[in-house]
């Protein structure tokens, strides 16, 4: 599979209530329509599944589709058994109107539920029933140095930005050593540096703190500006096949897809980057779901 640089995250349109099927289709037709072909979601973004099939149910062959397992309703509750893992897959394909999905994902399921092995079964029996053609794993940390080391799936789909580094020097380069082909989640760290005061989503509060204290330079020029830099950085990492974005605003995809024309990020501009993350992150700056 030839990934596009660039692939859309199904998570935000999922989760915000505002979100209309009128804008998802616009927003995703467009997307594909401008180079876009790869879209990755899950079982538990709440409505994004849903909301993908309504829009792209009759342009199937122009783009490679991704989604997770195990996690379920809103990260609210999970099932790892290979029955439920089966099941979910079923409920995914019906939902985004679908055969077939591309690689179907364990979702952040830790190291002891990956060795006992019900939920791998399940997605190797999802292979077999020719639900997925590949099966992969999205995680961080120990969790996936474990799925690495199992040397049963196809990908990792792994947090990694400029906020973000530990993956870079460990969990990536064993994927790729195994043959894995690696995605990169949250590429632009939320982009949170947006924000002229710290944001009231927790969920960004981790890189929010990362990033007062790294202080990169580049980070005080235009918006547009930095996250162009903070996206090539991501990309230019040896490894990553796809940097998964996600909006819900009709006209983000396409900007940041111009940024990627850019090109890839010259390695003295790289490694400066690599360099302050050396000299500043802390021992507990790992990677965050």
């Amino acid at each position: 599979m030839q990934f596009s640089p660039l692939g859309f995250g199904g998570a935000e349109i999922g989760y915000n209530q505002q979100q209309t099927q009128a804008e998802v289709n616009l927003l995703l037709n467009s997307a594909i329509d401008a180079g876009l072909n790869v879209i990755d979601t899950a079982a538990a973004y709440k409505t994004s599944e849903t909301m993908i099939g309504l829009a792209l149910n009759k342009r199937r062959n122009e783009f490679y589709l991704l989604t997770k397992c195990g996690a379920l309703d809103g990260f609210t509750r999970s099932d790892w058994s290979k029955k439920g893992i089966l099941a979910t897959i079923e409920t995914s394909l019906r939902r985004l109107q679908t055969d077939h999905l591309d690689i179907a994902q364990l979702h952040s399921c830790d190291s002891e539920t990956l060795r006992r092995g019900d939920a791998i079964e399940g997605l190797e029996r999802a292979r077999e029933r020719g639900y997925t053609r590949f099966i992969g794993y999205s995680g961080d940390n120990d969790d996936a140095k474990t799925a690495i080391e199992l040397c049963v799936f196809d990908s990792l789909q792994t947090s990694v930005s400029i906020a973000d580094q530990s993956a870079i020097d460990g969990n990536i380069p064993a994927a790729v050593k195994k043959g894995m082909g690696v995605i990169a989640k949250r590429p632009i760290a939320n982009a949170v540096w947006r924000h002229d005061e710290k944001p009231s989503d927790s969920y960004v509060h981790e890189y929010w703190d990362r990033l007062q204290k790294l202080q990169f330079p580049f980070l005080e020029r235009p918006l547009e500006q930095s996250i162009a830099i903070a996206l090539r950085f991501t990309l230019s990492i040896p490894g990553v096949a796809t940097a998964i974005v996600g909006t819900t605003r009709t006209d983000r995809w396409q900007q940041n897809a111009d940024y990627v024309t850019q090109g890839m990020m010259g390695t003295g501009e790289f490694e400066a980057i690599r360099e302050r993350w050396r000299e500043i992150a802390e021992p507990e700056w790992t990677g965050q779901n």
